[in-house]
């Protein structure tokens, strides 16, 4: 098995941690009931549930009852931008809607799929940083503007939105307000409330939990209409049968993320620090994406001229360690990363862009590795490339 310290792709997924595995075991073999039957299995697994519903809530300062379960994080997103965008139109409220340039596919291409339905979006872009000027926010609003979306922080490159500024004019001006947190859930604080946001979605697998289980909060008051259509549970909004095991593996996650929170936040900082001294310090034309300080823990882009980042990844396998050259649900995509074209960056260096993610399991010893498998990766690279008198 591969060293679990090499591995440098936690925005992908994360490995779930022990405690979680355990919290689970029960409700896979003993307490297997439906949530939806009456009998004594059906009531155990319900209460399970809206135990583990009341606990995830309490971690971005939300009430149970305004947390909906999905099957991932791009259900929950779909539903949210779907959801509410359809509702309004059919009230009347308007057909428009606001939100960035890069944004998760989960998002993006719900806009595009809304624009196929006569709705019309606008693509709020970003600075070189990967930063949503508010501004353009608030420029972009119109009489019919309906719900906004922009995502807390990036799953590409890490750099972290103005929200709560977002939030704040959306708020006063009655604009629904959708924020994708899969990435900073677990992480960075996450509070609906000082956040000021209608909707927002959180991810089970980036903290530790089991895959195929998420999240959206939905405040109180805000009307969705659902995408998927079958029994009334979850409100109605996710009608299918709760994955119960995955929800309670879900809150001990985040129960356990959130308790570690500072700790590891700063541990992590520290981390990133480490490795972007090295790198920018050790390998000539190396460059960091994305904001260098107001930027998730985890997260480190970097391009190194003249060399593929899908080709650096793929070297790095074969040393052991796990890297991204994109987001992972691009993965099989060798096209050039929307998020760093829309920051300014040419085609030559998006495509040698490097994904580096920490997380729980990562060391200063494995950040150092990294480092310097990567100088000699690059030397060796550059050395074979080279043409003399240039």
């Amino acid at each position: 098995m591969p060293e679990l310290a090499r591995y440098f792709d936690h925005a992908a997924t994360t490995v779930m941690r022990k405690e979680v595995v355990d919290a689970m075991a029960a409700y896979l073999v003993e307490d297997f009931g439906n949530p939806g039957s009456l009998h004594q299995f059906g009531m155990r697994a319900k209460e399970a549930l809206e135990v583990a519903r009341t606990a995830i809530a309490e971690t971005i300062g939300a009430r149970g009852k305004e947390l909906i379960f999905t099957g991932s994080g791009t259900e929950a997103d779909n539903l949210a931008v779907l959801g509410a965008a359809r509702r309004l139109r059919r009230l009347g409220k308007g057909s428009h809607v606001v939100t960035s340039a890069v944004e998760h596919p989960a998002v993006r291409e719900a806009c595009r799929a809304l624009e196929r339905e006569g709705f019309r979006v606008t693509y709020v872009p970003v600075d070189e940083a990967g930063r949503v000027n508010p501004q353009d926010v608030k420029k972009s609003i119109e009489p019919d503007t309906v719900l906004v979306s922009v995502m807390h922080a990036n799953n590409v490159v890490g750099t972290i939105q103005p929200v709560t500024e977002i939030g704040r004019f959306l708020r006063e001006k009655g604009i629904l307000f959708h924020c994708d947190a899969v990435q900073s859930y677990g992480k960075i604080p996450v509070d609906v409330k000082q956040m000021q946001v209608d909707l927002l979605t959180i991810n089970a697998h980036k903290i530790g939990g089991p895959k195929g289980v998420a999240a959206l909060y939905v405040r109180k008051g805000v009307r969705l209409d659902p995408i998927v259509y079958g029994g009334g549970q979850e409100r109605g909004l996710r009608p299918a049968t709760p994955n119960v095991a995955g929800i309670v593996g879900f809150a001990k996650a985040a129960r356990l993320a959130i308790a570690d929170l500072q700790q590891e936040r700063q541990r992590l900082e520290r981390l990133r620090a480490r490795l972007i001294g090295r790198l920018t310090a050790t390998i000539p034309g190396c460059k960091i994406n994305g904001d260098p300080s107001d930027c998730l823990p985890t997260h480190v882009n970097i391009s190194i001229d003249r060399i593929e980042g899908q080709a650096l990844m793929l070297e790095l396998d074969r040393l052991g360690f796990a890297t991204s050259s994109g987001s992972a649900c691009s993965s099989t995509d060798h096209e050039p990363s929307y998020v760093l074209l829309a920051m300014g960056k040419s085609r030559e260096v998006a495509l040698e862009s490097l994904r580096i993610t920490m997380g729980r399991t990562t060391t200063e010893q494995s950040v150092d590795e990294l480092a310097a498998s990567l100088e000699q990766i690059a030397k060796t690279w550059r050395a074979a490339i080279s043409v003399p008198g240039v």
